[in-house]
């Protein structure tokens, strides 16, 4: 399912919703034990968890962008800086397991945008996959078509 984008006064929020039959605890430690953070987005490093703390992303050339860690509840909610964007993890534990609810706040769509929202589509379904101790068969496939879904719907909003 395509994450729910919405226009507010003075940007958008993409929302991606995952529920997960997997407890906080363990979705948790996908989102910030650097060890299986990588198994999902490679790039990404927690260097400090707390608030105010640190999260690199390694440009692949040898220079590194630091976010901020802007709002951490244990178990619950991270919240970090991208660029002049947010991303922002909820958990919220209910009888099935656990909902993961990702919102990125965008101050500016541009044409990168749809690349990033299916980039996010398809780490949030590899999460999904490693908890579930199954495999998506080509991330780059799943993120053709989610880019091209996304584009349409981004092209829509104006």
């Amino acid at each position: 399912m395509l994450a729910n984008i919405a226009k507010s006064d003075e940007h958008y929020v993409a929302r991606f919703e995952r529920q997960l039959k997997h407890s906080a605890t363990e979705i948790w430690s996908f989102l910030t034990e650097n060890e299986k953070l990588a198994l999902w987005f490679a790039e990404l490093r927690i260097e400090d968890l707390r608030e105010g703390g640190l999260i690199k992303f390694d440009m692949q050339n040898g220079t590194f962008e630091e976010m901020t860690i802007t709002e951490l509840q244990l178990h619950s909610v991270i919240e970090f800086t991208w660029a002049e964007d947010s991303v922002r993890f909820e958990l919220y534990p209910n009888s099935e397991g656990c909902l993961l609810v990702l919102n990125e706040t965008i101050q500016t769509l541009t044409p990168h945008t749809p690349q990033d929202l299916a980039g996010w589509h398809v780490c949030l379904d590899v999460i999904q996959h490693l908890l579930d101790g199954t495999t998506l068969e080509s991330r780059d496939a799943e993120w053709r078509i989610w880019y091209e879904q996304y584009r349409e719907a981004l092209s829509k909003l104006g």
